[in-house]
Protein backbone atom coordinates (compact mmCIF):
# COMPACT_ATOMS: atom_id res chain seq x y z
CA UNK A 1 0.00 0.00 0.00
CA UNK A 2 1.44 3.40 -1.01
CA UNK A 3 0.36 6.71 0.54
CA UNK A 4 -0.29 9.75 -1.66
CA UNK A 5 0.74 12.84 0.33
CA UNK A 6 -0.13 16.53 0.11
CA UNK A 7 3.09 17.83 -1.50
CA UNK A 8 5.25 20.71 -0.29
CA UNK A 9 4.40 23.40 -2.85
CA UNK A 10 6.99 25.95 -1.73
CA UNK A 11 9.05 26.99 1.23
CA UNK A 12 6.29 29.15 2.72
CA UNK A 13 3.32 26.87 1.94
CA UNK A 14 1.96 24.89 4.90
CA UNK A 15 -1.36 23.66 3.50
CA UNK A 16 -3.26 22.88 0.33
CA UNK A 17 -6.86 22.33 -0.75
CA UNK A 18 -8.11 19.34 -2.75
CA UNK A 19 -10.11 20.93 -5.56
CA UNK A 20 -10.87 17.96 -7.79
CA UNK A 21 -10.34 14.20 -7.84
CA UNK A 22 -9.48 12.97 -11.34
CA UNK A 23 -9.89 9.30 -10.36
CA UNK A 24 -12.35 7.38 -8.20
CA UNK A 25 -11.92 4.45 -5.83
CA UNK A 26 -11.32 1.28 -7.80
CA UNK A 27 -9.75 3.01 -10.81
CA UNK A 28 -6.48 1.75 -12.20
CA UNK A 29 -3.71 4.36 -12.26
CA UNK A 30 -0.31 4.49 -13.89
CA UNK A 31 2.80 5.92 -12.27
CA UNK A 32 2.93 9.73 -12.76
CA UNK A 33 -0.67 9.79 -14.06
CA UNK A 34 -2.58 12.85 -12.69
CA UNK A 35 -4.57 11.71 -9.67
CA UNK A 36 -6.10 14.90 -8.29
CA UNK A 37 -5.90 18.68 -8.45
CA UNK A 38 -4.88 20.84 -5.50
CA UNK A 39 -4.79 24.57 -4.85
CA UNK A 40 -2.57 26.69 -2.60
CA UNK A 41 -2.23 30.43 -2.20
CA UNK A 42 0.55 30.35 -4.81
CA UNK A 43 -0.33 27.82 -7.46
CA UNK A 44 -2.85 25.27 -8.71
CA UNK A 45 -1.29 21.94 -9.60
CA UNK A 46 -1.95 18.28 -10.32
CA UNK A 47 -0.70 15.55 -7.98
CA UNK A 48 0.56 12.52 -9.90
CA UNK A 49 0.30 8.93 -8.73
CA UNK A 50 3.61 7.91 -7.09
CA UNK A 51 3.18 4.29 -8.23
CA UNK A 52 1.05 2.23 -10.57
CA UNK A 53 -1.85 0.30 -9.06
CA UNK A 54 -5.45 0.75 -7.96
CA UNK A 55 -6.83 3.73 -6.05
CA UNK A 56 -8.09 2.00 -2.91
CA UNK A 57 -8.88 4.91 -0.58
CA UNK A 58 -9.70 8.61 -1.03
CA UNK A 59 -9.07 10.01 2.43
CA UNK A 60 -9.39 13.75 1.84
CA UNK A 61 -12.48 14.93 0.00
CA UNK A 62 -12.90 17.74 -2.52
CA UNK A 63 -12.96 21.14 -0.83
CA UNK A 64 -10.96 20.04 2.23
CA UNK A 65 -7.83 21.95 3.22
CA UNK A 66 -5.06 19.97 4.91
CA UNK A 67 -1.45 20.42 5.94
CA UNK A 68 1.49 19.33 3.81
CA UNK A 69 2.46 15.64 4.14
CA UNK A 70 -1.14 14.73 4.99
CA UNK A 71 -2.18 11.39 3.45
CA UNK A 72 -4.63 12.18 0.65
CA UNK A 73 -5.19 8.68 -0.70
CA UNK A 74 -3.75 5.18 -0.85
CA UNK A 75 -2.81 3.10 -3.87
CA UNK A 76 -2.61 -0.68 -3.70
CA UNK A 77 -3.25 -3.78 -5.75
CA UNK A 78 -7.05 -3.39 -5.69
CA UNK A 79 -7.79 -6.01 -3.05
CA UNK A 80 -9.08 -3.43 -0.55
CA UNK A 81 -10.61 -0.85 -2.90
CA UNK A 82 -13.59 0.87 -1.34
CA UNK A 83 -13.09 -0.66 2.12
CA UNK A 84 -11.59 2.49 3.65
CA UNK A 85 -13.83 5.25 4.95
CA UNK A 86 -13.00 8.96 4.63
CA UNK A 87 -10.88 9.98 7.58
CA UNK A 88 -8.54 12.69 8.74
CA UNK A 89 -4.92 11.70 8.14
CA UNK A 90 -2.23 12.66 10.61
CA UNK A 91 0.88 14.45 9.39
CA UNK A 92 4.58 14.12 10.01
CA UNK A 93 4.47 10.36 9.59
CA UNK A 94 1.98 9.78 12.40
CA UNK A 95 -0.97 7.36 12.25
CA UNK A 96 -4.27 8.36 10.67
CA UNK A 97 -7.10 9.36 12.98
CA UNK A 98 -10.78 9.08 12.18
CA UNK A 99 -12.38 12.48 12.73
CA UNK A 100 -15.85 13.87 12.93
CA UNK A 101 -16.82 17.39 13.90
CA UNK A 102 -18.80 17.41 17.14
CA UNK A 103 -22.56 17.81 16.88
CA UNK A 104 -22.35 21.22 18.50
CA UNK A 105 -19.99 22.37 15.75
CA UNK A 106 -22.28 21.17 12.97
CA UNK A 107 -25.25 22.87 14.61
CA UNK A 108 -23.30 26.08 15.04
CA UNK A 109 -22.56 26.17 11.32
CA UNK A 110 -26.23 25.92 10.38
CA UNK A 111 -28.15 27.73 13.12
CA UNK A 112 -28.61 31.49 13.30
CA UNK A 113 -28.31 32.53 16.97
CA UNK A 114 -31.06 34.40 18.75
CA UNK A 115 -30.01 37.97 19.63
CA UNK A 116 -30.81 37.35 23.27
CA UNK A 117 -28.59 34.28 23.51
CA UNK A 118 -25.38 34.55 21.47
CA UNK A 119 -23.50 31.24 21.22
CA UNK A 120 -20.39 30.79 23.25
CA UNK A 121 -17.11 29.62 21.80
CA UNK A 122 -16.48 25.89 22.24
CA UNK A 123 -15.31 25.06 25.72
CA UNK A 124 -11.72 23.87 26.10
CA UNK A 125 -10.97 20.31 27.01
CA UNK A 126 -8.25 19.63 29.60
CA UNK A 127 -6.62 17.13 27.26
CA UNK A 128 -5.87 19.92 24.78
CA UNK A 129 -3.03 21.19 26.94
CA UNK A 130 0.28 19.49 27.49
CA UNK A 131 2.77 20.78 30.05
CA UNK A 132 0.78 23.84 30.97
CA UNK A 133 0.65 26.33 28.13
CA UNK A 134 2.03 23.95 25.49
CA UNK A 135 -1.16 23.23 23.59
CA UNK A 136 -1.10 20.14 21.43
CA UNK A 137 -1.46 21.41 17.87
CA UNK A 138 0.36 21.70 14.55
CA UNK A 139 2.34 24.71 13.22
CA UNK A 140 -0.57 25.42 10.86
CA UNK A 141 -3.05 25.56 13.74
CA UNK A 142 -0.78 27.84 15.76
CA UNK A 143 -0.38 30.14 12.77
CA UNK A 144 -4.14 30.34 12.26
CA UNK A 145 -4.63 31.06 15.96
CA UNK A 146 -2.09 33.88 15.81
CA UNK A 147 -3.67 35.38 12.70
CA UNK A 148 -7.11 35.46 14.30
CA UNK A 149 -6.05 36.36 17.86
CA UNK A 150 -7.18 33.05 19.37
CA UNK A 151 -5.96 31.66 22.69
CA UNK A 152 -5.68 27.95 21.86
CA UNK A 153 -6.34 27.07 25.50
CA UNK A 154 -9.92 28.17 24.82
CA UNK A 155 -10.35 25.83 21.84
CA UNK A 156 -11.85 22.37 22.18
CA UNK A 157 -9.56 19.72 20.72
CA UNK A 158 -11.28 16.77 19.03
CA UNK A 159 -8.16 14.91 17.93
CA UNK A 160 -6.39 12.07 19.70
CA UNK A 161 -5.60 13.08 23.27
CA UNK A 162 -7.36 16.40 22.76
CA UNK A 163 -5.09 17.54 19.92
CA UNK A 164 -6.43 20.70 18.24
CA UNK A 165 -6.95 20.45 14.49
CA UNK A 166 -7.60 23.06 11.83
CA UNK A 167 -11.29 22.07 11.90
CA UNK A 168 -11.41 22.80 15.64
CA UNK A 169 -10.05 26.31 15.07
CA UNK A 170 -12.54 26.88 12.24
CA UNK A 171 -15.37 25.74 14.51
CA UNK A 172 -14.19 28.17 17.19
CA UNK A 173 -14.08 30.99 14.62
CA UNK A 174 -17.58 30.09 13.41
CA UNK A 175 -18.94 30.28 16.94
CA UNK A 176 -17.13 33.53 17.55
CA UNK A 177 -18.44 34.93 14.29
CA UNK A 178 -22.00 34.10 15.32
CA UNK A 179 -21.41 35.74 18.66
CA UNK A 180 -20.19 38.79 16.75
CA UNK A 181 -23.52 38.89 14.90
CA UNK A 182 -25.19 39.24 18.28
CA UNK A 183 -22.81 42.00 19.28
CA UNK A 184 -20.68 40.03 21.73
CA UNK A 185 -17.19 40.24 20.16
CA UNK A 186 -15.32 42.34 17.57
CA UNK A 187 -15.12 41.10 13.94
CA UNK A 188 -12.41 38.66 12.91
CA UNK A 189 -9.76 39.27 10.27
CA UNK A 190 -11.62 36.88 7.95
CA UNK A 191 -14.68 39.12 8.19
CA UNK A 192 -12.57 42.01 6.88
CA UNK A 193 -11.91 40.06 3.69
CA UNK A 194 -15.43 38.68 3.19
CA UNK A 195 -17.85 40.92 5.10
CA UNK A 196 -21.50 39.90 5.10
CA UNK A 197 -23.60 41.86 2.62
CA UNK A 198 -27.26 40.83 3.12
CA UNK A 199 -28.33 43.96 1.23
CA UNK A 200 -26.91 42.33 -1.93
CA UNK A 201 -29.62 39.65 -1.90
CA UNK A 202 -32.71 40.98 -3.60
CA UNK A 203 -34.91 40.22 -6.58
CA UNK A 204 -34.21 37.15 -8.67
CA UNK A 205 -30.68 35.92 -7.97
CA UNK A 206 -28.53 32.84 -7.48
CA UNK A 207 -25.64 32.34 -5.05
CA UNK A 208 -22.56 30.19 -5.44
CA UNK A 209 -19.41 29.87 -3.30
CA UNK A 210 -16.13 31.46 -4.28
CA UNK A 211 -13.56 29.12 -5.79
CA UNK A 212 -10.44 28.35 -3.78
CA UNK A 213 -8.36 30.44 -6.17
CA UNK A 214 -10.76 33.38 -5.95
CA UNK A 215 -10.61 33.27 -2.14
CA UNK A 216 -6.82 33.26 -2.18
CA UNK A 217 -6.72 36.19 -4.61
CA UNK A 218 -9.18 38.13 -2.46
CA UNK A 219 -7.14 37.53 0.69
CA UNK A 220 -3.91 38.56 -1.07
CA UNK A 221 -5.44 41.73 -2.50
CA UNK A 222 -6.86 42.83 0.85
CA UNK A 223 -3.48 42.10 2.44
CA UNK A 224 -1.50 44.13 -0.08
CA UNK A 225 -3.84 47.12 0.18
CA UNK A 226 -3.72 46.93 3.97
CA UNK A 227 0.07 46.62 4.15
CA UNK A 228 1.35 48.90 1.37
CA UNK A 229 0.37 52.52 0.73
CA UNK A 230 0.00 52.34 -3.05
CA UNK A 231 1.12 55.18 -5.31
CA UNK A 232 1.06 55.01 -9.11
CA UNK A 233 2.89 56.96 -11.80
CA UNK A 234 1.89 56.75 -15.49
CA UNK A 235 4.15 57.44 -18.49
CA UNK A 236 3.47 57.44 -22.21
CA UNK A 237 5.94 55.23 -24.07
CA UNK A 238 6.51 55.34 -27.83
CA UNK A 239 6.95 51.71 -28.88
CA UNK A 240 7.11 52.36 -32.63
CA UNK A 241 10.68 51.13 -33.03
CA UNK A 242 9.99 47.90 -31.15
CA UNK A 243 6.70 47.45 -33.06
CA UNK A 244 8.55 47.67 -36.38
CA UNK A 245 11.20 45.20 -35.21
CA UNK A 246 8.51 42.79 -34.05
CA UNK A 247 6.56 43.08 -37.29
CA UNK A 248 9.69 42.38 -39.35
CA UNK A 249 10.71 39.33 -37.33
CA UNK A 250 7.52 37.74 -36.01
CA UNK A 251 7.00 35.27 -38.87
CA UNK A 252 10.62 34.09 -38.86
CA UNK A 253 10.57 33.89 -35.06
CA UNK A 254 7.47 31.70 -35.13
CA UNK A 255 8.96 29.40 -37.79
CA UNK A 256 12.15 28.96 -35.78
CA UNK A 257 10.63 28.60 -32.29
CA UNK A 258 6.95 27.73 -32.72
CA UNK A 259 6.15 30.65 -30.41
CA UNK A 260 4.41 33.93 -31.22
CA UNK A 261 6.48 37.07 -30.65
CA UNK A 262 4.81 39.58 -28.32
CA UNK A 263 5.84 42.90 -26.81
CA UNK A 264 6.39 41.43 -23.34
CA UNK A 265 10.02 40.23 -23.77
CA UNK A 266 11.06 43.75 -24.77
CA UNK A 267 9.49 45.19 -21.62
CA UNK A 268 11.05 42.41 -19.54
CA UNK A 269 14.50 43.33 -20.83
CA UNK A 270 13.89 47.04 -20.26
CA UNK A 271 12.53 46.39 -16.75
CA UNK A 272 15.57 44.26 -15.88
CA UNK A 273 17.89 47.09 -16.86
CA UNK A 274 15.89 49.59 -14.78
CA UNK A 275 15.85 47.21 -11.79
CA UNK A 276 19.64 46.93 -11.91
CA UNK A 277 20.00 50.72 -12.08
CA UNK A 278 17.46 51.32 -9.28
CA UNK A 279 17.91 48.31 -6.96
CA UNK A 280 15.51 49.67 -4.34
CA UNK A 281 12.66 48.91 -6.78
CA UNK A 282 13.86 45.29 -6.76
CA UNK A 283 13.86 45.18 -2.96
CA UNK A 284 11.41 44.11 -0.23
CA UNK A 285 10.61 45.42 3.22
CA UNK A 286 11.03 43.00 6.14
CA UNK A 287 10.00 44.86 9.27
CA UNK A 288 12.28 47.89 9.44
CA UNK A 289 14.92 46.42 7.15
CA UNK A 290 15.25 46.73 3.37
CA UNK A 291 16.10 43.44 1.68
CA UNK A 292 18.01 44.15 -1.54
CA UNK A 293 17.72 41.21 -3.94
CA UNK A 294 20.70 40.43 -6.16
CA UNK A 295 18.57 38.28 -8.48
CA UNK A 296 16.17 39.86 -10.94
CA UNK A 297 13.19 37.48 -10.90
CA UNK A 298 10.15 38.93 -12.63
CA UNK A 299 6.65 37.52 -12.19
CA UNK A 300 4.30 37.89 -15.17
CA UNK A 301 0.56 37.74 -14.46
CA UNK A 302 -1.24 35.04 -16.49
CA UNK A 303 -5.03 35.28 -16.72
CA UNK A 304 -6.99 32.06 -16.20
CA UNK A 305 -10.68 31.33 -16.58
CA UNK A 306 -11.34 31.70 -12.85
CA UNK A 307 -8.47 33.91 -11.69
CA UNK A 308 -4.79 34.46 -12.33
CA UNK A 309 -1.35 33.10 -11.52
CA UNK A 310 2.02 34.85 -11.52
CA UNK A 311 4.77 32.49 -12.72
CA UNK A 312 8.28 33.83 -12.20
CA UNK A 313 11.00 34.17 -14.84
CA UNK A 314 14.33 33.99 -13.04
CA UNK A 315 17.47 35.98 -13.87
CA UNK A 316 15.75 38.11 -16.47
CA UNK A 317 18.81 40.35 -16.69
CA UNK A 318 20.86 37.43 -18.05
CA UNK A 319 18.53 36.48 -20.93
CA UNK A 320 17.86 38.07 -24.31
CA UNK A 321 14.42 38.90 -25.66
CA UNK A 322 14.16 35.72 -27.74
CA UNK A 323 14.91 33.45 -24.77
CA UNK A 324 12.52 35.39 -22.55
CA UNK A 325 9.68 35.02 -25.08
CA UNK A 326 10.12 31.26 -25.26
CA UNK A 327 10.25 30.87 -21.49
CA UNK A 328 7.25 33.14 -21.06
CA UNK A 329 5.18 31.14 -23.55
CA UNK A 330 6.09 27.88 -21.82
CA UNK A 331 5.19 29.18 -18.34
CA UNK A 332 1.88 30.66 -19.53
CA UNK A 333 0.87 27.41 -21.26
CA UNK A 334 1.68 25.31 -18.21
CA UNK A 335 -0.02 27.80 -15.88
CA UNK A 336 -3.26 27.39 -17.82
CA UNK A 337 -2.78 23.61 -17.83
CA UNK A 338 -2.06 23.49 -14.06
CA UNK A 339 1.39 22.09 -14.73
CA UNK A 340 3.54 24.70 -12.98
CA UNK A 341 6.15 23.52 -10.52
CA UNK A 342 6.14 25.03 -7.00
CA UNK A 343 9.45 26.83 -7.51
CA UNK A 344 8.08 28.55 -10.63
CA UNK A 345 5.73 30.80 -8.63
CA UNK A 346 8.07 31.72 -5.79
CA UNK A 347 10.80 34.26 -5.06
CA UNK A 348 9.74 36.93 -7.52
CA UNK A 349 11.35 40.32 -6.90
CA UNK A 350 9.16 42.39 -9.28
CA UNK A 351 6.02 41.82 -11.35
CA UNK A 352 4.49 42.90 -14.65
CA UNK A 353 0.78 42.87 -15.52
CA UNK A 354 -0.18 43.15 -19.19
CA UNK A 355 -3.80 44.25 -18.82
CA UNK A 356 -3.50 45.80 -22.27
CA UNK A 357 -3.97 42.36 -23.82
CA UNK A 358 -7.69 42.81 -23.07
CA UNK A 359 -7.83 46.33 -24.50
CA UNK A 360 -7.34 48.39 -21.34
CA UNK A 361 -5.34 51.58 -21.85
CA UNK A 362 -4.81 52.49 -18.18
CA UNK A 363 -4.92 50.67 -14.86
CA UNK A 364 -3.24 50.81 -11.46
CA UNK A 365 -2.27 47.22 -10.60
CA UNK A 366 -1.92 46.07 -6.99
CA UNK A 367 1.53 45.21 -5.64
CA UNK A 368 2.34 41.51 -5.35
CA UNK A 369 3.54 41.16 -1.75
CA UNK A 370 6.26 41.19 -0.51
CA UNK A 371 7.54 43.03 -3.57
CA UNK A 372 7.95 46.81 -3.66
CA UNK A 373 6.44 47.57 -7.08
CA UNK A 374 4.57 46.26 -10.12
CA UNK A 375 4.62 47.47 -13.74
CA UNK A 376 1.42 47.64 -15.77
CA UNK A 377 1.27 47.67 -19.58
CA UNK A 378 -1.71 49.18 -21.38
CA UNK A 379 -2.90 48.29 -24.87
CA UNK A 380 -0.50 49.29 -27.64
CA UNK A 381 -2.38 51.52 -30.05
CA UNK A 382 -1.80 54.03 -32.83
CA UNK A 383 -2.12 57.68 -31.80
CA UNK A 384 -1.16 61.11 -33.18
CA UNK A 385 1.80 62.65 -31.33
CA UNK A 386 3.89 65.76 -31.83
CA UNK A 387 7.49 65.16 -32.94
CA UNK A 388 9.67 68.18 -33.75
CA UNK A 389 6.57 70.39 -34.05
CA UNK A 390 4.99 67.99 -36.53
CA UNK A 391 2.15 65.52 -36.02
CA UNK A 392 3.02 61.86 -36.56
CA UNK A 393 1.19 58.58 -36.07
CA UNK A 394 3.06 56.42 -33.56
CA UNK A 395 2.52 53.18 -31.62
CA UNK A 396 1.84 54.21 -28.03
CA UNK A 397 1.67 52.35 -24.72
CA UNK A 398 0.71 53.85 -21.35
CA UNK A 399 2.90 52.29 -18.67
CA UNK A 400 1.99 52.37 -14.97
CA UNK A 401 4.30 51.74 -12.03
CA UNK A 402 2.47 51.07 -8.75
CA UNK A 403 4.89 51.19 -5.83
CA UNK A 404 5.01 50.91 -2.05
CA UNK A 405 5.34 54.47 -0.74
CA UNK A 406 6.90 53.18 2.48
CA UNK A 407 9.98 52.23 0.48
CA UNK A 408 9.86 54.30 -2.72
CA UNK A 409 9.20 57.94 -3.40
CA UNK A 410 7.77 59.46 -6.57
CA UNK A 411 11.16 60.65 -7.80
CA UNK A 412 12.60 57.13 -7.82
CA UNK A 413 9.45 55.73 -9.41
CA UNK A 414 9.56 58.28 -12.22
CA UNK A 415 13.29 57.78 -12.79
CA UNK A 416 12.73 54.03 -13.00
CA UNK A 417 10.00 54.35 -15.64
CA UNK A 418 11.98 57.00 -17.56
CA UNK A 419 14.94 54.62 -17.79
CA UNK A 420 12.66 51.81 -19.04
CA UNK A 421 11.03 54.20 -21.50
CA UNK A 422 14.41 55.23 -22.91
CA UNK A 423 15.36 51.61 -23.62
CA UNK A 424 12.06 50.82 -25.37
CA UNK A 425 12.04 53.99 -27.46
CA UNK A 426 15.71 53.54 -28.51
CA UNK A 427 15.83 49.75 -28.77
CA UNK A 428 19.21 48.59 -30.03
CA UNK A 429 19.44 44.83 -29.31
CA UNK A 430 19.24 42.24 -32.08
CA UNK A 431 16.34 39.84 -31.80
CA UNK A 432 17.38 36.85 -33.95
Amino acid sequence: MTDVLMPQMGESIVEGTVTKWLKKVGDKVERDEPLLEISTDKVDSEVPAPVAGTLEEMIVQEGETVEINTVLARIGDGSRAGQGQPQEAATNGGPSQASAAPAATAAAAETVPEPSAPPAAPEPTPAAADDGDNVRSSPLVRRLAKEHGIDLRQVRGTGQGGRISKKDVEAFLEARSQATTAGATPPTESADVFPAAPQARFGDYRAEPLSIMRKKIAEHMVLTKRVSPHVSTIHQVDVTQVARLRETNKQTFFEQTGVKLTFMPFFLRAAASALKKFPVVNASLDGEQIIFHSDVNVGVAVALEDGLLVPVIRNVDRKNAAALQQELADLAERARGKQLKPEEVHQGTFSISNYGSFGSLLATPAINQPQAAILGMGAIHKAPVVIDDAIAIRSICYVTLSFDHRLLDGAVGDQFVSHLKGIIENWSEELL
